[in-house]
């Protein structure tokens, strides 16, 4: 890669980093160019040469951090074990983490927004329901989840568990739980449930490792 092109990369990075940081802060309604350029310590006319509108900053921010959630819950969708078990792992991995970059996640899951940054959601939204369905038609194969609409089942649970975490994500929301793990288990059950074969004994609960702080890292 060219230098030319190696500083506009890092430069880029630079940029999200810090309007990721205002986002941490105070939500997409604190994310303008001013801000962005104080954090990142640039003048704004160079964010709008790599930006050219505060939508599609937004948009790169969303992008970034959502495509690492996918991997993650990807990453546990391939590994070894049942079916009953990925489900729980995976729900519980997303609700982990966004509950320890709560502010940030309520943004990316929840946050009013433009139009054209909607979309970029939805988009991430939809590729997890992916990862999803390859779980719920492995169970279904396997026999440990009733024969259902894969696609449909998917999206139910995305739903059910992004909208699980509304009340502790939210701004001014009423109290954070004092047992994180508990209340991740509780939704992670919830989800397998809704899947499982009646009569099925739940998995047994134990830690994963995909617990790490949602969009923490460098993009």
């Amino acid at each position: 890669m060219a230098t030319r092109e190696v500083r506009a990369l890092d430069k880029k990075t630079q940029i999200l980093r810090a309007a990721r940081g205002v986002v941490m802060d105070g939500g997409f309604q604190e994310l303008q160019m001013n801000a962005v350029a104080a954090a990142a310590g640039i003048a704004v006319g160079t964010i709008y040469r790599y930006f050219p509108s505060r939508a599609e900053l937004c948009s790169a921010i969303v992008s970034t951090v959502s495509q690492r959630e996918v991997d993650v819950l990807s990453g546990i969708a391939v590994a070894e074990g049942e079916p009953s078990q990925k489900v729980r792992d995976a729900v519980r991995a997303f609700v982990l983490r966004a509950m320890r970059g709560k502010r940030l996640a309520y943004g990316l899951i929840f946050e009013p927004i433009d139009p054209e940054v909607e979309s970029t959601r939805l988009k991430y939204r939809r590729a997890i329901a992916r990862v999803f369905e390859t779980i719920i038609r492995e169970g279904v194969a396997a026999g440990e989840f009733r024969e259902l609409r894969v696609e449909v089942a998917a999206t139910c649970l995305v739903g059910a568990f992004m909208e699980g975490l509304i009340s502790v994500l939210a701004p001014g929301a009423a109290g954070f739980p004092a047992r994180p793990e508990e209340f991740a288990d509780s939704i992670a059950d919830l989800c397998l449930a809704a899947v499982a074969k009646p009569g099925r004994l739940l998995v047994e609960q134990r830690p994963i490792g995909a617990s790490e702080p949602i969009a923490l890292k460098k993009p």
